[in-house]
């Protein structure tokens, strides 16, 4: 029996979560791409290297492209940084057109496009990845981490949020 009459139910639960917000970046044989993404996660600081793991819509231009590239970058956002995350969303447009125009990135080890301005940023080597369902969840072993202080920027309850 299919159990997708949960579906509704389970979408409106997990929007009342609360998570950083954050973009996911890719450069390398397939060029450059990048997506929000608000399923991020700590796998293991244990072990040879750190993992973390990412999910992306199978659709999304950036997840072929972390594929094919196999590295790619989960930038943190900060608080005041929602116009990154909305070019990145696809729900804005920066003035030229890329993505990548909106602000300033480097490379770190991998050469995936590490965000200057991120509260963190995770540089990894794409260590693994299986779809499930519509989403390809991915494991990257982390190679490099730059981090500063300041406030997450987070969404929940389908706005952005600030701490209290």
């Amino acid at each position: 029996m299919s159990e997708s009459h949960l579906k509704p139910d389970f979408i409106n639960a997990m929007s009342t979560l609360v998570s950083t917000v954050t973009i996911v970046t890719t450069d390398g044989v397939a060029g450059h791409a990048g997506a929000t993404v608000s399923a991020m996660s700590s796998v293991s600081a244990d072990g040879d290297t750190p993992t973390l793991l990412v999910c992306l819509h199978h659709e999304a231009s950036a997840t072929a492209a972390i594929l094919a590239n196999k590295c790619f970058c989960v930038n943190a956002l900060r608080k005041g940084q929602s116009d990154i995350a909305n070019v990145f969303a696809s729900r804005a447009k920066s003035q030229s057109g890329d993505k990548f125009d909106i602000a300033t990135f480097s490379a770190l080890e991998t050469g995936a496009p590490a965000l200057a301005t991120a509260l963190a940023a995770f540089d990894c080597v794409l260590q693994s990845h299986e779809r499930i369902g519509t989403h390809h969840v991915m494991i990257g072993a982390v190679k490099a981490v730059q981090h500063a202080n300041g406030d997450p920027l987070l969404y929940g309850n389908r706005n952005y949020r600030d701490l209290a």
